[in-house]
C-alpha cells in the first residue's frame, strides 16, 4: 500500500501526533525515519519507545500504518 500524502515543512509540524519524519544524514541525503516520531516542544521523541531522538527533520507527514514493515 503506498503512502500518498504529501510531505509538509517541518515547521509546520503538530505536537504530539505520530509522525513520519525524513531527516538529512551526514552525506546530505535525504533519509525517510522508519519508525514513528511526535514532536515534543522543541525536541523530537520516538513514538514507539519514548525515548529521545536527536534529529533534524526536514519534512513530515503523518504517520500510518503500513502493511510488511
Amino acid at each position: 500500500m503506498a503512502h500518498t500524502a504529501e510531505w509538509l515543512p517541518i515547521s509546520t509540524a503538530p505536537t504530539h501526533e505520530s509522525l513520519e519524519l525524513c531527516v538529512m544524514d551526514y552525506n546530505g541525503i535525504v533519509q525517510v525515519l522508519k519508525y514513528p516520531c511526535h514532536k515534543d516542544g522543541p525536541e523530537w521523541v520516538d513514538a514507539s519507545y519514548k525515548e529521545d531522538v536527536y534529529i533534524q527533520p526536514t519534512h513530515w507527514r503523518k504517520w500510518t500504518e503500513r502493511q510488511g514493515l
